[in-house]
């Protein structure tokens, strides 16, 4: 009896179009991401150790915390600890079909390269911010540590089954969900006080800024080549809805509800909600020029039809939605 596993014509061709799109991918590590020595590091933001006034650095550092309000640093701790989980997006991003088939990290093709470049620029990301909340004192960093390393053992699934097509969609919605998170948190962060903790909120959001824009337009490219294909991947990931990458940090420990409550005070304090939700849904239908695509088969006519009226569904069902009278609060002393 035969064990191979059933040809899938489908993933084919959409690896074949992923394969085409290597030297565009190459060409966005050069000019879209940006080079070690001339990127910003955590250390630019922080009080330098070396000062032998670093001690009234981090005590200013400290005055200027108290005022965040405990809703807004426990979902900056809640990003923070998304953004710590990069271990299992680089290995998710390498087991897509076609983006790695060597299977090996000195891969020279664009993809790989755009793999590893991407994740460095992200591994900013967490190291700062874990660094500012650690030196603010009010946080309980072992609750939060123990938190990281339960997502990161937990893993990571975005559900776009291994097609680089839905991963992308992924990617580019996640990435502007990010940045609308980071600079929501930086404008509360400046109104509590916090312009440091505001710059940085709003530096890291400049970063996934940049890599939005490298995912939107790798899927533009997939429109161009393959529209009927695109939208109907297009469509899957939306039906599945798009699940965020910490949903699993609290499975398997003492309270499995943890992402659920990080996800009530976004909600709550305007970090990240439905309407943002809806919003990015219409951005990406708009992006895509959707509704005008043309040539599709019957199947992606009527995706189309589903997703050029899904931001307003999902815009209703926001205005439905009541934030949470009370919110309860994690990884805080």
């Amino acid at each position: 009896m035969s064990t191979s596993k059933p040809i899938n014509h489908e993933l084919e061709k959409n690896m074949e179009v992923i394969s085409q799109l290597d030297d565009i991918v190459g060409e966005a590590v050069d000019t879209i991401l940006v080079d070690p020595d001339d990127c910003w590091q955590p250390s630019d933001f922080l009080p330098d150790f070396q000062n032998p006034e670093v001690f009234e650095e981090v005590k200013l550092l400290q005055k200027r915390a108290e005022g965040i309000p405990d809703t807004v640093l426990t979902s900056l701790i809640g990003n923070m600890i998304t953004e710590e989980a990069l271990p299992s997006y680089q290995t998710y991003f390498n087991l897509l079909e076609g983006i790695n088939d060597e299977r090996s990290l000195l891969n020279p093709s664009g993809w790989v390269r755009w793999s590893k470049s991407w994740t460095a620029e992200e591994n900013r990301h967490g190291d700062l911010l874990n660094k500012y909340l650690y030196l603010t004192g009010r946080v309980d960093m072992n609750a939060v540590e123990r938190t990281i390393h339960r997502l990161i053992t937990n893993g990571f699934d975005p559900k776009s089954e291994s097609d680089p097509y839905q991963a992308m969609i992924y990617t580019s919605f996640q990435e502007r969900a990010t940045k609308i998170s980071h600079v929501n948190t930086g404008k509360l962060a400046d109104k509590a006080g916090d312009h440091v903790l505001s710059k940085i909120c709003k530096t890291i959001a400049g970063d996934e800024a940049r890599h939005e824009k490298a995912y939107k337009t790798f899927m533009s490219k997939i429109f161009e080549i393959d529209p009927s294909g695109a939208i109907l991947a297009f469509e899957k990931m939306m039906r599945k809805q798009i699940v965020m990458p910490a949903v699993l940090m609290g499975q398997g420990g003492s309270n499995p509800s943890l992402f659920e409550q990080f996800s009530a005070i976004t909600q709550k304090v305007g970090i990240y909600t439905g309407w943002d939700y809806a919003r990015i849904i219409q951005h990406l239908v708009d992006h895509w020029k959707i509704e005008a695509l043309t040539g599709l088969n019957d199947v992606a006519a009527k995706a189309q039809d589903y997703l050029s009226n899904l931001a307003d569904r999902y815009m209703r069902l926001a205005d439905r939605m009541k934030a949470p009278d009370e919110v309860q609060l994690a990884w805080l002393k």
